[in-house]
């Protein structure tokens, strides 16, 4: 991780669970981590937590769901740091709904989140790095579990795993169109079994942890930062990780 130290990382659904714990392992490592959000107020919280760590962490608020919003955070950060050189694609959402029923309220939030605002990111962070010269930047897209396997038929999460099962495919795509220009920026989609945070409440799902092994976000983040530090020529495009014992999906 020491090839990282002093340069930009940006974190997206960096206030909470899997985003904060990956931000804050990025500060401790030295990188300048933009850490992104609609509550950040909680990042302003962790930021002031690091105080002493080796890098720096910049709260910005937005939603990504709006492109206005996303495009503005990358030209504060062209603006304020030079670019971004690793992106963490963290946000996303889960709920409990029908295929049948719906509601196609909440089909669109976690369509328009976990594909489009991620592809959006993604895009800009690119953009970001050709315009710069930066050939070995990183894009790490947090996926799941549910994005490999078909969901138990008593967790209506079929959406959710199908936004999942999409990340697999745009991690791939994105890994050959780079091929195709010869860049050397890797790209690489992290799937992790049930992880303890509060998106379960959050979503209006049963409680999974109960009589279920889980991880924690910090295993997540332990994961990011060993992706991260793998040598230049290596290319970890998919690492899935589990809760020993995991039954569930």
């Amino acid at each position: 991780m020491q090839r990282w130290a002093g340069r930009v990382a940006m974190v997206t659904g960096a206030s909470s669970g899997i985003g904060a714990a990956i931000t804050k392992e990025l500060v401790k490592n030295g990188l300048k981590v933009i850490g992104m959000a609609r509550r950040v107020e909680n990042i302003e919280a962790l930021s002031a937590s690091l105080q002493s760590a080796a890098g720096q962490l910049y709260p910005v608020k937005a939603d990504l769901t709006r492109e206005n919003e996303v495009c503005s955070v990358f030209r504060w950060v062209k603006s304020n740091l030079g670019g971004v050189d690793v992106l963490v694609n963290s946000a996303g959402v889960a709920s409990a709904n029908s295929l049948i029923d719906g509601p196609v309220e909440k089909w669109k939030h976690i369509l328009e989140l976990n594909i489009l605002g991620q592809s959006l990111c993604t895009k800009e962070a690119i953009q970001s790095m050709n315009e710069r010269g930066v050939n070995d930047g990183h894009i790490v897209n947090i996926n799941s579990v549910a994005g490999h396997v078909i969901p138990p038929i008593n967790l209506p999460i079929y959406m959710y795993a199908a936004s999942k099962t999409a990340n697999v495919m745009l991690t791939e795509g994105l890994r050959r169109e780079l091929l195709r220009t010869n860049s050397k920026i890797r790209i690489t989609s992290l799937s992790p079994g049930t992880v303890r945070t509060d998106l379960p409440e959050a979503s209006g799902l049963t409680d999974p942890y109960q009589d279920n092994p889980y991880l924690e976000p910090q295993d997540v983040a332990d994961a990011v930062v060993y992706v991260l530090g793998t040598r230049p020529h290596v290319q970890v495009s998919e690492l899935i990780i589990r809760p020993m014992g995991e039954t569930r999906i």
